[in-house]
């Protein structure tokens, strides 16, 4: 299924895409190239294209990456609270869970979504994996 408009308005004709806007718009989950509220479907699921400025979205290569910077942030954030909390109380190990599940639970779930559409905006900006209208 050929999902096309009348227009390609993809193709800006080698114009420079900054690469800071496009990360900020990602990062709030707007489209990279007209900053429209519509990048995401649902959760994690990038639209095909965007409806405001028709803008192909569908062959970005996210993969990996956004969980993996996900799981560096949370996991860089987490060891000096563990740290502290074991030298200043020496709690169980189930309170430490107790304690901070839920902190790298929320925190991850509030991240992820922001770190791939930071990602699907860095590949826009750099013409990656089909974003620069010719097949990768």
């Amino acid at each position: 299924m050929s999902i096309s408009s009348g227009t390609d308005l993809s193709s800006d004709s080698g114009a420079e895409r900054s690469l800071m806007p496009a990360l900020k718009r990602g990062w709030r989950g707007c489209c990279p190239k007209c900053g429209s509220r519509t990048l995401f479907e649902k959760y994690l699921e990038v639209r095909h294209t965007c409806p405001e400025c028709g803008e192909e979205l569908h062959h970005h290569r996210a993969d990996d990456l956004p969980a993996w910077l996900t799981m560096i942030v949370i996991g860089h954030a987490m060891v000096p609270i563990l740290l502290g909390l074991e030298n200043a109380f020496s709690p169980p190990f189930w309170v430490h869970g107790i304690i901070l599940g839920p902190f790298v639970l929320g925190g991850s779930l509030l991240l992820l979504p922001r770190i791939k559409g930071a990602v699907v905006g860095m590949q826009w900006a750099f013409r990656m994996h089909g974003f620069g209208g010719e097949p990768d």
